[in-house]
């Protein structure tokens, strides 16, 4: 038998994609669908059978029977909020406990960890990174500082560990001078979630998932956020605290680079980000304003307005090229239904320089766009491609000449039904 391959499924711009969903379509090809970076800031939304499904650290295969799904040592874990998580799944009639494997080296949120985030972010004034205010960054800083505590750290004199590590969330706190706080019914919560998580498989899953591999199985590795909030090739500060980018599987899981097969890189048909930090392409008028309307632009996890724009063609072509997207897949685009014009960000101009690359100093910049007929016409009923209109098709192809990519996929509403497959080049 040959080797297994890993395939990534990634957002490649700022996130809020849709990647859930499409796991969820298309798990059935896989053995193993495995999270390998961020933490319960990331919320991925699955509509089926009527339900609507927010898995913030459970991978999206977690709904077909016969997967297993791995939250990969990449990740970090909130035992509280991971515990409500899989009871609700549990609840609604998935046994996760045959099909959840959590990697023991896998680093755990502190409900200290989410004090110091506010205080941190507190301390920063008008430099707000606008985090969700889970304890990530804490987290990952930790992990980085060689100095918190991992999964398969609960299976052995926990208690200790965990006293020891609060004490220094504490003296810091303290140092910060930021001490009204009260975390007595969070810390119950949290060790009830440390007691739910020890009915789980811990492992090493990188041994797992490498006699996977061995054996010729498929596994998807499921990414969360988006390329432009890599904390390496983002727009930094305003990014996330892990490696969202392709080169974070093979860390975030611990796989050999010859082992990604395709890189799938997942888009909207046009552009969101949340928080702060650049955005050229961010629409403050009707426009904007209508898209959010009609795309439901706001988070899964923390309900916060997504700011709108046109399709950003620097930030996806630098995304491509950092994660070797071999196929693209345009979600949303149902949402520009009713555009008559649609524009296209092809670069970026300040101070009388244009340029069509990402540039390292990423405030201030002023998109340049083309402008493009829109379809109008309602594209959430169609099934197939040969179905749609000339000026999307238009569109599809504009935008793969543009990035030398092929668009495979292209979603036309949020139910996993609503998912055409393409040929290239029709």
């Amino acid at each position: 038998m040959g080797k297994g391959k890993v395939d990534a499924l990634l957002g490649i711009v700022f996130g809020d994609e849709g990647k859930g969903k499409v796991v969820d379509v298309f798990t059935p090809r896989y053995d193993v669908v495995a999270r390998f970076a961020g933490g319960p800031n990331a919320g991925h939304t699955i509509i089926f059978d009527g339900k609507k499904f927010v898995l913030r650290s459970i991978p999206s295969g977690i709904f077909d029977e016969g997967k297993l799904n791995i939250i990969g040592n990449g990740c970090v874990i909130a035992p509280d909020l991971f515990m409500q998580e899989a009871k609700e799944l549990e609840e609604a009639g998935y046994d996760l406990k045959s099909r959840l494997h959590i990697s023991k080296r896998a680093h755990l949120i502190l409900p200290t960890h989410r004090v110091l985030d506010r205080a941190y972010e507190a301390a920063k004034g008008k430099n707000k990174v606008g985090t969700t205010g889970k304890g990530i960054g804490p987290t990952y800083s930790e992990k980085a500082s060689r100095t918190g505590l991992r999964v398969g750290d609960i299976l052995e004199n926990f208690q200790e560990k965990y006293d020891t590590l609060k004490a220094r969330h504490e003296q810091t706190l303290r140092d910060l001078d930021y001490t009204d706080y009260d975390i007595t019914e969070e810390e119950k919560l949290w060790m009830q979630g440390i007691d739910y998580m020890r009915q789980f498989p811990l492992t090493d899953t990188e041994i797992e998932l490498g006699k996977a591999i061995a054996e010729g199985k498929k596994v998807l590795a499921e990414g969360a956020q988006g390329t432009m909030l890599d904390i390496d090739h983002g727009t930094y500060p305003f990014v996330s605290s892990s490696n969202t980018v392709c080169g974070g599987v093979c860390t975030g899981l611990g796989v050999a680079p010859n082992a990604i097969g395709e890189v799938f890189g997942i888009f909207k048909a046009y552009s969101t980000r949340v928080g702060s930090g650049p955005f050229p392409v961010e629409l403050f008028d009707e426009t904007g304003d209508k898209i959010r309307e009609i795309g439901h632009e706001y988070g899964a996890v923390t309900g916060r307005n997504r700011r709108c724009g046109w399709l950003d063609l620097v930030a996806l072509r630098y995304a491509i090229m950092i994660n070797g997207v071999t196929q693209l897949i345009m979600m949303k685009s149902d949402v520009l239904d009713t555009f008559a014009e649609i524009k296209v960000c092809t670069a970026y101009t300040k101070n009388g320089v244009t340029t069509d690359q990402m540039p390292f100093d990423t405030e201030g910049w002023q998109a340049v766009y083309e402008t493009l007929p829109g379809w109008q016409t309602d594209l959430t009923g169609m099934t197939s491609e040969s179905q749609f209109p000339k000026q999307l098709r238009d569109y599809i192809a504009y935008i793969e000449k543009a990035t030398g990519t092929p668009i495979t996929i292209v979603s036309v509403g949020p139910d996993r039904a609503q998912t055409i497959t393409r040929q290239p080049g029709n």
